[in-house]
């Protein structure tokens, strides 16, 4: 009996050992999935730069997007995690749990799962404002963006950076890939002329960037002298699409929910603001494009005769659910994508524009708000007189190679990189605030010089020792106060010691030139159209009246020179809207149907915005 049960002991012994080894073996031919493929910058943080977060109130700016590879929420590693102090939340457009639909109002709220306060970035708020920030000491980004000019992930960012330069916080981007790959850059770099939500980050429409890449780009090409840090990925080649990364997709938006959708995009999108379907309604928007008058096998044909590389199309037939054409059948073509690294997207989308205007150009109509779309104002016109695609291409292409060449290759942080650049080495950044800098003759404005060294440390400015310069005589400064002299346009510059920074800046009368309203369902928008950006108003309230002042304002454009009254009609909290000026101030006297309403004042440039809640 003892023999035996030695026997049996040993056996399984030796089984044990087998196993063990077996395993041992696996293990070191089948590694863990995390030491495979691209390596998010969340894991990054938590990995190797955990020191960034020490002793520090943190706040997170994320949606479903941001998760490890195992598909963990950003929100619950960084909760969760024993040295990190989490306290706020930030939710942009469709909101942390991405549950709201395209352009909703997100509201803030509490987070059931986590009992923390989340701030909307998305509807009458999009900058943190010092309330938002007070428990915050450092704001982590970590948002899945798709490459496009016109995906809003990347403006929330921008947002941000302007309220950390303002309010004096950290912005850590925990960075990730550009799904469509980093190499190929499309499209007219945007005019100032055609900014909305955009506001000043002028990009062309495929930038071929990572969200990394672009904060640190507009941290020294804006002068945004941000505390910027960049949790850089690890594996990430600019010649990846998102198939090449080992990452699993979490669809980025409601309309976004596959890859394949998310690498055109950037082409289809430039369907919007036409009477064309960019397949909104349908299980493959920005997939499916067409439009009612449409022939699909008219047009599958047409656009394979164009050989655009990377794509091929089906002739198809659908009807969108919802939204534009909405129950009506639309003829069109399915794009599929055969080989991502070679599709120009910008083509590809022109070309279906180009294609569908031709079957019947009385039906193809197109808004004013395309030019917004396209970034460029000229476009539009050319794509009603039918000028050929190529030639449209052509009309951007020197100014893209310039911003291309001396701008964005400046501040790539993966290779392989473009001939003729390097990595972008961490230096130290200077900034000058307001970033928004106008004035009216006569009128002074405050300045504010702050920066930081490569290492992250503040800069110890002492400002008797800053060289200040303003172009065009426009005025001058003293002390770190502009004053503005005479009429026109320059730019403001400060040199400390190695660093240097510059401004933009407009001397001109503040003009408001129109003033409308939109009801909503959640609030009362009312717009005060400007001829240029200013941030100098007041907004109080006093015995059931809303006041704005705005200093150095006078009334222009089709509004009555002597003063008006403007009667809001349908609004539960606002019935009537009064201006007028006194000396040198504009007055708009909001009459308001209940004391106490709240208001937020969203930033747009050249225009003020007054939301009042319902």
């Amino acid at each position: 009996m003892k023999l035996r049960k030695f026997f049996i002991t040993g056996v399984v012994l030796i089984l044990m050992l087998t196993i063990m080894m077996t395993t041992s073996s696996a293990k070191e031919n089948n590694p863990d999935k995390k030491n495979k493929g691209v390596v998010p910058g969340i894991e990054v943080l938590l990995d190797d730069h955990l020191d960034w977060l020490k002793d520090k109130n943190v706040g997170l700016i994320t949606n479903p997007t941001g998760v490890d590879r195992d598909l963990t929420s950003s929100i619950d590693l960084l909760n969760e995690h024993p040295d990190v102090q989490l306290t706020a939340l930030y939710g942009p457009e469709h909101g942390i749990r991405g549950d709201q639909e395209a352009g909703e109002y997100v509201e803030s709220y509490v987070d059931e799962k986590t009992g923390l306060p989340v701030y909307s970035l998305y509807g009458p708020t999009w900058k943190p404002t010092e309330e938002m920030l007070e428990n915050v000491d450092v704001l982590l980004f970590d948002i899945q963006d798709i490459g496009s000019n016109v995906y809003t992930y990347i403006y929330t960012l921008g947002f941000a950076m302007e309220a950390a330069a303002e309010f004096d916080k950290e912005i850590i981007v925990l960075d990730r890939p550009n799904p469509i790959g980093g190499t190929r850059v499309e499209g007219p770099v945007r005019s100032e002329d055609t900014v909305s939500f955009m506001g000043r980050f002028l990009l062309p429409v495929r930038h071929g960037m990572t969200v990394g890449e672009l904060a640190t780009m507009w941290n020294h090409e804006y002068s945004m002298g941000v505390d910027l840090k960049v949790a850089e990925m690890k594996g990430w080649k600019r010649t990846m699409h998102y198939e090449d990364t080992g990452l699993p997709w979490v669809m980025t938006s409601p309309n976004i929910p596959t890859k394949e959708t998310a690498y055109l995009y950037a082409g289809t999108e430039l369907l919007e603001d036409t009477t064309l379907s960019t397949g909104l309604g349908t299980t493959k928007p920005f997939e499916l494009v067409g439009a009612p008058w449409v022939n699909g096998t008219e047009l599958a044909e047409e656009m394979k005769s164009r050989e655009i590389a990377g794509v091929t199309f089906r002739s198809a037939y659908y009807t969108p659910m919802f939204g534009k054409h909405e129950g009506e059948l639309i003829g069109g073509v399915e794009v599929h994508v055969n080989e991502p690294s070679e599709i120009d997207l910008v083509e590809l989308g022109l070309n279906l524009v180009d294609a569908m205007r031709d079957q019947d150009p009385e039906a193809f109509e197109m808004t004013s708000s395309y030019r917004n779309l396209i970034g460029d104002p000229e476009v539009p016109e050319m794509i009603l007189n039918d000028v050929p695609v190529e030639n449209i291409m052509d009309s951007w292409e020197d100014e893209l190679n310039t911003w291309v060449s001396e701008v964005r290759n400046q501040y790539l942080r993966y290779n392989p990189y473009p001939s003729g650049s390097g990595p972008y080495k961490d230096k130290g950044v200077l900034g000058v605030l307001p970033l928004d800098l106008t004035a009216s003759p006569g009128e002074s404005v405050d300045l504010t010089v702050k920066g930081y060294d490569k290492k992250g440390e503040p800069l110890e400015i002492d400002s008797g020792s800053i060289d200040w310069d303003v172009s065009n005589d426009i005025g001058y400064i003293e002390e770190e106060i502009f004053y503005a002299t005479k009429e026109g346009k320059g730019k403001v510059t400060a040199e400390y010691g190695n660093y240097n920074a510059s401004r933009d800046v407009e001397v001109s009368a503040s003009l408001v030139e129109n003033i409308r309203y939109g009801i909503h369902s959640d609030y009362s928008r009312i717009v005060f159209d400007l001829n240029k950006t200013i941030n100098n108003y007041e907004i109080t309230e006093k015995n059931g009246k809303l006041l704005l002042k705005i200093p150095f304002g006078e009334i222009g454009g089709d509004l009555n020179a002597g003063g008006g009254t403007i009667t809001i009609a349908d609004s539960p909290v606002v019935s009537r809207i009064s201006y007028s000026t006194e000396g040198d101030v504009f007055i708009a006297e909001f009459t308001l149907k209940e004391e106490g309403i709240d208001c937020e004042t969203p930033e747009f440039p050249s225009r003020i915005v007054v939301d009042l809640m319902h």
